[in-house]
């Protein structure tokens, strides 16, 4: 099977190119532009993949709050120009999304089938309506959402603790009043695997590690692993205003998962175990 990869230098495309086995892996970046669909449609006449993971996206969450129209360009008309492209040439689509989609105010974890409109954000907006095109006009497509990920080479919330541990920082003050599921990029790569061989699957998926916590919790955690003696102090989202609202509740419910009778994403403490095991 061939499996062509957009944003393929990201943290999660350089994982799957790392760790999915037994395709025919055509990694692409910004050699192949999304956001102009003759030529991405070029990309795909010539490559003739038999599916399209599709990571390339605008994730400067704050950055797109302020450069709107090119958050849009890239996360909806990128997103719309890749699903037209795996129509036109047969192939299946699995367009990976994120948490952002939902409101972030709910008291309990958004499953696959509750409300999502892209929330209070440019990003969650943009990236929605990148989700509502690829099921518009991709037909053979999954859908995959991921929360608070991390990975090898970052940048990632756990690279950003490490390091100011190792600047020496006294005190760091970290946010305790918003919640979801630290998600390793090696575990969503794991699980995309076993998607890939299931070729009938179609519809949306959560792919964030079983479990939760807080920012300050992950913090917590990733210093207790590292055993790394920093003194984490929990404050709130009020005392850190950023120009793009951040979800109280990030939390995602993995219901198709277990409705498709497919392993479960593992729980974050071990995730990361084995992430903080590893050269990161």
């Amino acid at each position: 099977m061939k499996v062509l990869i957009t944003g393929a230098k990201g943290m999660l495309g350089r994982t799957l190119v790392e760790e999915l086995k037994g395709f025919e892996l055509i990694p692409t970046d910004l050699e192949v532009d999304i956001t102009e669909a003759r030529q991405f449609d070029a990309a795909m006449a010539f490559h003739r993949p038999d599916c399209v993971i599709h990571c390339a996206a605008m994730t400067a969450v704050d950055r797109c709050e302020t450069e709107k129209e090119l958050a849009f360009r890239i996360n909806a008309l990128g997103s719309e120009n890749v699903a037209h492209a795996c129509a036109t040439h047969h192939a299946r689509l699995i367009a990976i999304s994120t948490d952002y989609a939902f409101p972030g105010d709910s008291d309990k974890p958004y499953s696959e089938t509750d409300f999502a409109n892209g929330g209070k954000t440019v990003y969650g907006q943009s990236k929605f309506a990148g989700e509502e095109a690829v099921r518009k006009y991709a037909r053979n497509h999954i859908v995959a959402r991921v929360a608070w990920l991390y990975g090898k080479g970052g940048p990632s919330f756990v690279h950003a603790m490490l390091a100011l541990a190792q600047r020496g920082q006294p005190e760091l003050k970290v946010v305790n009043d918003q919640h979801g599921n630290p998600t390793s990029a090696l575990a969503v790569a794991r699980h995309l695997q076993v998607l890939l061989g299931l070729p009938d699957l179609k519809g949306t998926f959560h792919l964030t590690c079983e479990g939760e916590a807080t920012w300050y919790e992950f913090a917590c955690e990733i210093f207790r692993l590292r055993g790394i003696a920093q003194k984490v102090v929990p404050c709130t989202t009020a005392e850190f205003p950023r120009p793009a609202p951040r979800p109280s509740n990030s939390r995602l419910e993995k219901q198709a998962l277990r409705l498709a009778g497919l392993p479960s994403m593992p729980h974050w403490k071990d995730a990361l175990t084995e992430f903080l095991s590893q050269e990161i």
